[in-house]
């Protein structure tokens, strides 16, 4: 059996009204991948493949992970989302919520791009096929593939494994969390999701405060 094992990047820029401003680790987000590479070289874990987006975040987590040698792949790298924001203010007139609002928000944003009445700079068909083609060719019996990407990116792999409609896998985006680890199986049936969410380096009590999803 092979594996796939999908880790979003640490805590980013939380901060930040654009893409470019977003971009970059937190020292908590450095701090939260360092904790993970630790947890999976304790457990004996390896791969024979690495890979991570290009985006900085995506470097950084993979760096301090240990894995600074990954292979960049674009197609790991999230979904723009505040062009998106941009655009479903500019059709619909419904501003990006600050703060409280957020779990409302995103089904409609998703639900409007996935509806073709927003595009951003990708179309929602456009992101749901460069998400498919890098699981089946990272889906291959007897190899250990880890994927280091985003949270929307993840989103969209598991509505792919489990055929969710728009606004289901709206909301299996939302509580996934910073560095955290989702498994996939490679099958004789094919790829199977095995593991959703889980952050084990983040169970210490004294690193509970690191658990974050922004």
């Amino acid at each position: 059996m092979g594996t796939v094992t999908l880790v979003r990047h640490g805590q980013a820029n939380s901060g930040a009204t654009d893409e470019e401003g977003y971009d970059r680790l937190s020292d908590l987000g450095t701090q939260q991948a360092a904790w993970l590479g630790g947890w999976l070289r304790d457990r004996g874990e390896s791969f024979d493949k690495v890979l991570c987006g290009t985006l900085t975040r995506h470097r950084q987590t993979a760096e301090a992970m240990g894995y600074g040698l990954a292979d960049a792949d674009a197609r790991l790298n999230e979904m723009r989302y505040f062009d998106l924001t941009d655009a479903l203010h500019k059709s619909h007139g419904i501003p990006r919520p600050e703060g409280e609002g957020f779990a409302e928000y995103f089904p409609v944003l998703i639900d409007a791009w996935h509806k073709a009445e927003i595009s951003g700079v990708e179309t929602f068909e456009a992101f749901e096929a460069r998400v498919a083609s890098v699981l089946q060719e990272a889906a291959t019996p007897g190899r250990h593939v880890l994927c280091v990407t985003s949270g929307g990116w993840i989103g969209m792999a598991i509505r792919h494994l489990l055929q969710l409609d728009p606004t289901r896998m709206a909301h299996i985006t939302l509580p996934i969390h910073n560095t955290s680890v989702h498994r996939v199986h490679v099958t004789s049936v094919g790829p199977i999701l095995a593991g959703f969410n889980a952050t084990p380096h983040l169970d210490p009590d004294d690193r509970r405060h690191a658990r974050t999803h922004f």
